[in-house]
């Protein structure tokens, strides 16, 4: 084995820890951007309740790590350079779109990226397309449902409650809206930490200490801490963005938010489907606010998340595909 072998790993380690802190504070907005803006919940208290709540729902299962490690190539076929890069591009892109308070998808993002760097060291044909099918229609396919149950649940809600006062109405569902926050943040856990896993297992298998995918125990406590830390921190561009400039929320419209993707992003990680939580929930919104009228949506907000959707796995290949070309003759070795 190679002596930079031991030091590959380690950065693997690190890099895809950095992703998972990355994603933390990158995706904070998809469990509470929706309740801190109908003011159910103060940005401190809500990113607490997100932070604990996102590494109980990262520790309950791996199947969504198995699709990542499994489903994009074979992990005995790729090295440990080749993860890294892959590590890399994701970061990146979470990175830029941050900053410009574009709310992508990191789960498209560490797809892309490990797409690029297996397709510049070993070619398309390395690639699982049975399995990238598979996980690109459950990320296509998701946010069309959270569209659709947004719309429905709000629909619902109001045919319900058509007789209340707003104001005893929204009094009561700003309650609601603290459990639906929490189921949200919960199912965020289930979905997004593992795909770190998902990573660091498969470097764990290109270097010889698994003999098998299997997800250790200390993967799944070191990624979920780095989630909930990195949920703690917060991401406040984002937050603005989806919780305030795209569709004005009520609590009522929060909850019917957060009902929604909560079921979508459970539903798929119960049959470990990888989905991007941050399309489901922006999407769910796009319904609640499609429910009132068209006129609701801030429709130039729309056209940069679907920008940023339509750019990320893309964007993310070609940086870890660069990245790979440029580190490889010397960390490949």
């Amino acid at each position: 084995m190679p002596e930079t072998a031991p030091v590959m790993l380690l950065l693997v380690v690190v890099a895809s820890v950095l992703f998972d802190y990355i994603n933390g504070f990158h995706d904070t907005a998809n469990a509470i951007a929706t309740c801190v803006s109908t003011r159910a919940l103060t940005v401190k208290t809500a990113i607490v309740m997100a932070a604990g709540l996102n590494f109980a729902g990262a520790m309950i299962s791996t199947k969504v790590a198995s699709t990542i490690g499994k489903g994009i190539v074979d992990p005995v076929n790729v090295t440990q350079m080749v993860v890294l890069a892959g590590v890399f591009g994701a970061i990146i892109w979470d990175l830029i779109t941050w900053l410009y308070g574009l709310p992508s998808s990191s789960s498209h993002a560490i797809i892309g990226g490990i797409m690029g760097s297996v397709f510049a060291h070993a070619g398309l044909g390395a690639l699982h397309w049975k399995g990238l099918e598979k996980i690109v229609m459950a990320l296509l396919i998701s946010p069309v449902i959270g569209t659709t149950l947004g719309f429905l649940f709000m629909l619902i809600m109001m045919w319900c409650f058509r007789n209340s006062s707003p104001y005893l109405l929204n009094k009561g569902f700003r309650r609601l809206q603290i459990l639906s926050a929490a189921v949200m943040a919960f199912s965020h856990g289930t979905a997004d930490a593992q795909k770190s896993m998902g990573v660091i297992t498969m470097a764990l298998v290109s270097y010889g200490y698994l003999s098998s995918f299997q997800v250790p125990p200390w993967v799944m406590i070191i990624c979920a801490t780095a989630m909930a830390l990195g949920t703690a921190a917060g991401g406040w561009r984002i937050i603005k963005t989806v919780g305030k400039d795209f569709v004005k929320l009520q609590p009522v419209h929060g909850f019917c938010v957060e009902t929604a993707s909560a079921g979508v992003i459970l539903g798929a990680a119960s049959f470990g489907l990888p989905t991007s939580t941050t399309h489901v929930i922006t999407s769910a919104i796009l319904g609640v606010g499609l429910s009132k009228r068209m006129s609701a949506v801030n429709w130039m907000i729309a056209y940069r998340i679907l920008g940023a959707w339509i750019l990320t796995i893309p964007a993310s290949a070609v940086v870890a595909y660069v990245t790979y070309m440029v580190l490889n003759p010397f960390l490949g070795k």
